[in-house]
């Protein structure tokens, strides 16, 4: 808990709520994803994700390109200004994932990595 809220007190302190930087680091690793590959994986609405899209579309961070080949699929890229504040926070949200494991003892810390990768699987 107070990991996540660390977290989340660094986002707003980069300028992003937690919803757009998660939308900006799915692009670090997808950059140029279809919105509804965005839709699930931030778990969001897709009026909300695009709304979220649009307002950080209007702050120069992304941009949204219709598919050639499908005009209903709309890509949506990292600008090289979104491409900053998306990487800078994915380091740090490493180490905020490594704090807690790093208060139990390792054989502990070990046997819970396997159980938190199937839950994310």
């Amino acid at each position: 808990m107070l990991a996540s809220a660390q977290f989340h007190a660094h986002a707003r302190a980069a300028g992003l709520r937690v919803p757009e930087w998660r939308i900006l680091a799915f692009l670090t690793d997808d950059d140029g994803a279809i919105i509804n590959r965005l839709v699930a994986l931030s778990l969001l609405e897709q009026s909300r994700l695009t709304r979220i899209v649009d307002q950080l579309a209007e702050r120069s961070l992304v941009t949204r390109r219709t598919d050639l080949q499908d005009a209903r699929r709309v890509h949506v890229f990292l600008t090289e200004d979104g491409r900053s504040p998306a990487t800078r926070p994915v380091s740090d949200v490493c180490q905020h994932e490594a704090m807690p494991l790093e208060q139990l003892p390792p054989i502990e810390a070990a046997a819970i990595m396997p159980l938190l990768k199937a839950l994310l699987a």
